[in-house]
């Protein structure tokens, strides 16, 4: 990466990939690749289901996002996620959240996928910085994602809780029937709680500004592939 001074109080950090929801079939069909071949890694008995667009990723209800490299758009990374703004979430249909959350504006992080090269890692956490940031833009009060072992241990160092007493592993529907943890965090508080612990990743995400992450105008994420392409602008990450 490449750093340079933005002003005393941030710093701006070029990556040699950009992140951004994908804008045509052509950018839909990288994100799907790359999964298939995280999946295929770690469980292969879904490989093939992956080989092809799910209708998630078409039906209008969700956002996918994708790391594309400078050099040659090879895909290097892509998550998906949706808000229960116009439908519920992919693991309500596994199961019910509790009081807490259903009258909260929720986003489900779902299918993060990221290279097997060495830039894997950085764009696992870039991703993860673009959906914390995109949810700030769009006013979403929680994450909720569903994870199986051990990507729990990882969103548990992101400071995520679970959303059952004693983290129960619940076959999830939307993947493969294989259990899966239920996990959230608050938006609001995490940012804080990262902050007043020192989590390695607060000044990364809210402090570095990665002007080659793009994130999508919060009127556009209901729409789907090709919608409100006109109004697609790169956003500034603001100083926090």
């Amino acid at each position: 990466m490449r750093a340079e001074t933005q002003d005393q109080h941030s710093t701006i950090e070029h990556l040699p990939f950009v992140i951004r929801c994908v804008r045509d079939e052509v950018e839909l069909e990288k994100a799907v690749a790359i999964r298939q071949s995280a999946y295929g890694r770690h469980l292969p008995e879904l490989a093939a289901r992956f080989s092809r667009p799910e209708p998630s990723d078409l039906d209008g209800s969700s956002r996918v996002m994708v790391a594309m490299a400078k050099l040659d758009g090879a895909p290097l990374g892509s998550m998906r996620f949706r808000t229960n703004q116009s439908r519920p979430l992919d693991l309500e249909q596994s199961v019910e959240l509790p009081q807490s959350l259903r009258h909260r504006v929720l986003t489900e992080a779902t299918r993060l996928a990221v290279s097997q090269a060495a830039v894997g890692r950085m764009v696992k956490a870039m991703l993860m910085k673009t959906m914390f940031l995109q949810c700030e833009a769009s006013g979403v009060d929680c994450i909720v994602a569903a994870a199986r072992n051990p990507m729990d241990r990882f969103y548990s160092w992101l400071l995520f809780e679970d959303v059952f007493p004693g983290g129960e592993f619940v076959p999830m529907a939307h993947a493969g029937m294989i259990p899966h943890r239920t996990m959230s965090c608050d938006v609001v508080a995490t940012k804080r709680r990262w902050r007043e612990v020192g989590h390695p990743w607060y000044s990364l995400f809210f402090e570095v500004h990665h002007p080659d992450i793009e994130l999508a105008p919060a009127a556009t994420l209901g729409t789907g592939i090709g919608q409100n392409r006109d109004e697609e602008s790169r956003l500034s990450m603001a100083e926090r």
